[in-house]
């Protein structure tokens, strides 16, 4: 894109310098040339685009570190199409996506296949993990070291937690010099193994088999500890439980190089969501109980936990469907993370630039990005939205191709008025 667009009137907020003001941005050959108050009056922009933002809120686009993308191989439930215009209609520029497609990316080749695809549709940025182990399988060990080369910014085995302790070690020692990070899905599979929600009162009384809170704790423990052998650099995936983020919190206090991530599921939503026996519901980590909502909260409020995700897990109708116990896990949370995680702002849980330091500095700097701040001669990727505008979430308004989203019919309160990306218009709301 050439040429100059002017964003003006807006309120400029940037996490990274703790920039709260009134003011305009100016975009130039796509990227930030100036921003500030007054800037349209200084004078000299005759020639420049102007969209006006009417007060509304200027900020970094959203990173998302955790987004399971369908293609290739389960296009029917998203394809790199759906995935990245729900993306943009949820303020995401940047998002990290899950290894487990078909064929699983754990070759160089599969890493181009995502860069390429990202860069034929021109939406958001796209950025793939590798996979651990050869097909996610947890048996041999992923080449990680070509993967990084081609470009993958972290490694995990998705949604299947790597359960055996040599091989981690060994993933871990392989990354450490690499300056990689292992992202592990914290869940001992064994005692989650048939589980469908959380273990306790709500689930014996639903006749459904459950997965104990014990069941994150003992692998998180088990990976801190040879974090503390290997040096290597960790991170926890949507993390659920009170125990869980006492570990980590821990951690941190011991100096290990641990970072952990939370998804709104689990800090607005709790195992009462399953009553009715509601598969929109069912994901993975499950709804825990009210404590460890709240503790969750409580680790975003303290930095404990230092990345909000979507946890993006597209299923279709034919997979969710079905009787409790036979539907897959998993809920779409690309166009609600923002809504849903300002919340935490409305109810005065946290301030406007922490809460957006979480969806925007921190996960960029965590996937090594340059992206996520307001920085002259940044890529414009920016999200403009409305924090106090009404809503409510409907399946038929969301642009993913599947719609298993466990907030339905839920109020919020703050909307996504335009996306950008390296200064192009991706996304711009109805009016």
């Amino acid at each position: 894109m050439r040429g100059r667009t002017l964003i003006a009137g807006a309120r400029l907020l940037d996490p990274a310098s703790g920039l709260d003001v009134p003011g305009d941005l100016l975009i130039e050959d796509e990227r930030i040339a100036d921003f500030g108050p007054r800037l349209r009056a200084a004078g000299r922009l005759e020639d420049a685009a102007v969209i006006e933002a009417d007060g509304a809120c200027l900020a970094p686009g959203l990173v998302d570190m955790r987004v399971q993308l369908g293609e290739p191989g389960a296009e029917h439930k998203e394809t790199f199409a759906s995935g990245t215009l729900a993306a943009a209609a949820g303020g995401v520029t940047s998002l990290a996506c899950l290894p487990n497609t078909a064929p699983v990316i754990d070759d160089p080749a599969m890493v181009e296949f995502v860069a390429r695809r990202a860069r034929q549709l021109k939406r958001v940025k796209v950025y793939p993990y590798g996979a651990l182990t050869k097909g996610c399988q947890g048996q041999q060990l992923a080449e990680m070291a070509l993967l990084m080369e081609a470009g993958a910014v972290g490694f995990t085995d998705a949604v299947r937690a790597l359960a055996d302790s040599l091989m981690v070690r060994r993933a871990m020692a392989y990354l450490a010099p690499l300056g990689g990070r292992l992202i592990q899905h914290p869940e001992d599979p064994e005692l989650a193994r048939d589980g469908q929600m959380n273990e306790g009162e709500i689930a014996t009384r639903l006749g459904l088999a459950g997965i104990p809170a014990q069941a994150e704790v003992i692998m998180i423990e088990r990976d801190l500890r040879l974090v503390e052998l290997t040096g290597a650099h960790y991170h926890v995936a949507h993390i659920s439980t009170a125990a869980g983020i006492e570990a980590v919190r821990a951690a941190k206090a011991r100096g290990l190089p641990v970072t952990a991530e939370a998804a709104p599921l689990h800090f607005a939503l709790n195992e009462l969501e399953v009553e009715g026996y509601r598969t929109y519901a069912k994901v993975s980590p499950p709804l825990r109980a009210e404590d460890d909502r709240r503790a969750v909260v409580a680790g975003l409020v303290d930095g404990t936990i230092d990345v909000i995700v979507s946890d993006h897990c597209p299923q279709d109708q034919d997979s969710k469907r079905l009787p409790f116990a036979q539907a897959e896990f998993g809920a779409v949370g690309l166009e609600t993370l923002l809504p849903v995680s300002l919340g935490l702002v409305h109810d005065g849980t946290l301030p406007m630039l922490e809460l957006l330091d979480r969806l925007t500095r921190r996960p960029a700097e965590l996937l090594g990005l340059d992206a996520g701040r307001l920085r002259k001669g940044a890529p414009a990727d920016l999200v403009l939205f409305d924090p106090e505008a009404p809503g409510r979430v409907r399946e038929e308004d969301l642009h993913s191709l599947s719609k298993n989203t466990p907030f339905e019919g839920r109020l919020i309160q703050g909307r996504v008025l335009r996306t950008l990306v390296d200064g192009r218009t991706i996304y711009e709301a109805l009016a």
